[in-house]
């Protein structure tokens, strides 16, 4: 009885995909369950008082930007380089580590029922904003900005610091990261410039579940010559992925459709298969 070779390789190719693809899958969901950065439940100090509204319906909203030495800082920046940051095309590249508390309702002075934001950042770091008013301001843009990523609002960015008052209402705990947790092993630290000889690899993208809002998604990069996982740079945004093999194998860029945890992120190199899965 003769066999097709071809439909049998392809058999055998497709079950290879699915076992390494519920490999990863439950290596990843146990690295979410028990490797999850480390943190802990802080009550944070007081710093400045925002007066701000929604934009939707001009309901008087606060923000609390409170300050503990347990919110890790952001990378070392002088005037001159958040100038140049701002005045670029892309100034999101600079992260500002905080924790954005859920909202909670208080009396303002004339007893009115008001909408309260906590935002808590590095103590340090808040010091720093306030004895520079160009940092103050950018403080103040990067807070509304993560409450409006996070929460989905629309803040006016006619903004007043309350000179009397470091907070509205009440404090609450929070449980924030204690660190800063890299996401893959080997990471660019900067963005490489694009060699011209390099060739795109090949890469299959999964989603799971297929139908629905997606919780898991699954790389796997084909990289043929690639001996060791020391010559590859991967560097990996909320919605993007870019990936370079050393000395100008393989280049990769390209975005994802919807954004990604990077937090609960990782990556692994088979030097056997040579191929690249995150």
């Amino acid at each position: 009885m003769d066999t097709d070779s071809s439909l049998l390789n392809s058999e055998l190719e497709q079950q290879r995909h699915e076992e390494l693809y519920q490999q990863l899958l439950l290596q990843t969901m146990g690295k979410i369950q028990n490797e999850g950065p480390p943190s802990k439940v802080i009550r944070p100090q007081p710093g400045m008082c925002l007066k701000t509204s929604s934009q939707k319906d001009q309901q008087k909203v606060f923000v609390n930007i409170c300050q503990s030495w347990d919110v890790p800082p952001p990378p070392e920046l002088s005037q001159d380089a958040l100038v140049e940051l701002l005045e670029s095309d892309d100034p999101t590249g600079y992260k500002v580590p905080m924790s954005l508390g859920e909202a909670h309702i208080e009396m303002d002075n004339s007893l009115n029922s008001c909408t309260v934001y906590d935002v808590v950042i590095n103590e340090e770091f808040f010091q720093k904003c306030q004895k520079d008013t160009l940092f103050q301001q950018f403080l103040v843009a990067v807070s509304l900005e993560g409450l409006e990523n996070k929460y989905s609002l629309e803040l006016s960015r006619d903004v007043k610091i309350l000179k009397n008052r470091k907070f509205m209402g009440s404090l609450t705990e929070q449980n924030v990261r204690t660190k800063s947790k890299p996401i893959i092993q080997e990471i660019s630290k900067q963005s490489q410039s694009q060699p011209s000889e390099a060739k795109r690899p090949e890469f299959c993208l999964w989603v799971e579940p297929p139908i629905g809002p997606p919780e898991f998604l699954i790389a796997e990069i084909q990289l043929p010559g690639v001996s060791s996982a020391r010559s590859l740079l991967l560097d990996l945004g909320e919605d993007r992925l870019v990936l370079n093999a050393r000395p100008s194998l393989f280049q990769l860029d390209i975005f994802f459709p919807f954004l990604v945890n990077q937090e609960s992120s990782a990556a692994q190199y088979n030097t056997n298969s040579q191929i690249s899965r995150g």
